[in-house]
């Protein structure tokens, strides 16, 4: 008699297979993906927050068994700013270093303990960890990119366009070194005012629109778009009802309106949670982006 269960995730796996290739690349130039592999080492719980930081926070590092020095990645996971950890961004920080990136991969802190800006100053402070330590584990300096997912895709969005801008939100964790060369945002919530106070941004942010529409202004990384911003490559699931599709159309739309270069690659038959475990390859397209921006450092700062 036949294993239901076996059945299910046959079935499941066989949806998951066909999907890989259903997507639709907008603003990609005609390039040839580098399939190299790259061994790499991973270091563990290091902390990464000052000494008086109001909880510590811990990342991990991978580092490249390459000659020179390397480009880096800040990864940063989803989850509603509410939960999840840096364990779910492990087989794409193992894929970027694969592919010669150093990556730092961190967790956050959490609302509603910590409501914004809490987790743009721990995602700031991580961007700052890595220039810190740039000659330590051998990193260049120029070529340091950020990549998140959802709640993550919102966090390094916003850090890198309000660094570059004359925004307060840079003041006093970010600025010039929480500017990354290039950002990889996947289902982004680029706009928090259209989300009409969901619980979830209502406790990120401390409150309903109603009554602090200027932090939820501030908090949306589309409102900070300027001709400085850095590239940026988005990947987003076309049948996204989390957060839907059209939140990446409007940031990209904001950076063609800026002449900012980006990427949108549309997760065709894909919701939310899909578009991350069939991302695979988003990240390969995204890491052709990141290296296209960031190329050989070797003997790079």
């Amino acid at each position: 008699m036949p294993n239901p269960f076996r059945y299910q995730v046959a079935t499941t796996l066989l949806m998951l297979t066909s999907l890989w290739g259903c997507a639709t690349h907008s603003g990609a130039p005609e390039t040839t993906p580098d399939h190299s592999h790259t061994d790499f080492r991973v270091l563990t719980d290091i902390a990464y927050t000052p000494a008086d930081w109001p909880q510590a926070l811990y990342t991990d590092l991978y580092l490249p068994e390459t000659s020179g020095k390397s480009p880096a990645v800040l990864l940063v996971h989803g989850g509603g700013w509410e939960r999840r950890s840096r364990k779910d961004m492990e087989w794409i920080a193992k894929d970027l270093a694969s592919r010669g990136f150093a990556v730092m991969n961190i967790d956050y802190r959490f609302a509603p303990e910590y409501t914004f800006p809490a987790q743009l100053h721990d995602v700031q402070v991580a961007m700052r960890w890595l220039h810190d330590h740039s000659s330590e584990y051998g990193l260049a300096r120029s070529a340091i990119s950020a990549f998140g997912f959802s709640s993550g895709a919102h966090l390094v969005s916003l850090m890198a366009l309000v660094a570059s801008s004359d925004s307060p939100l840079n003041a006093p964790y970010g600025g010039d070194t929480s500017r990354p060369s290039a950002v990889v945002a996947g289902g982004i919530p680029a706009d928090l005012q259209a989300f009409d106070s969901g619980k979830l941004i209502r406790q990120f942010l401390g409150g309903e629109q109603q009554d602090i529409p200027d932090i939820y202004q501030q908090a949306s990384p589309v409102t900070h778009v300027t001709p400085s911003a850095p590239p940026f490559f988005l990947f987003h699931g076309g049948m996204d009802m989390l957060v839907p599709f059209s939140q990446a159309e409007r940031l990209h739309e904001a950076l063609n309106e800026n002449n900012v270069d980006n990427e949108l690659y549309r997760m065709h038959l894909r919701g939310h949670l899909t578009s991350f475990l069939t991302a695979g390859r988003a990240v390969e397209r995204a890491a052709d982006f990141l290296r296209r921006h960031n190329p050989s450092s070797a003997g790079g700062s």
